[in-house]
């Protein structure tokens, strides 16, 4: 098991967890909201996908979210432009 935000990882509720799983799931939310809202970097976020979903369902995540430009805040137009919470 990697120790790699295992410090963050272990403070979270089966609340936070059902939270980061739906946040990931969604295309428009990048990965660097999660960042900011649970200190979870994009490796813990695939850990606790893989960790909590049936691996089948990790795999079609896994696939859906590779490359996606809209997952990456790097990756996306400078034209997107969205609301933004204060807690992100």
């Amino acid at each position: 098991m990697r120790l790699i935000g295992f410090k963050n990882m272990k403070n979270l509720t089966p609340s936070d967890i059902s939270r980061i799983i739906e946040m990931a799931w969604e295309d428009r939310t990048p990965f660097e909201a999660i960042e900011l809202q649970f200190g979870l970097k994009e490796n813990d976020v695939r850990e606790i996908m893989r960790r909590e979903m049936k691996s089948s369902s990790f795999k079609m995540w896994r696939k859906r979210v590779s490359g996606r430009k809209t997952k990456h805040l790097s990756l996306r137009s400078k034209k997107v432009k969205r609301f933004k919470s204060k807690n992100q």
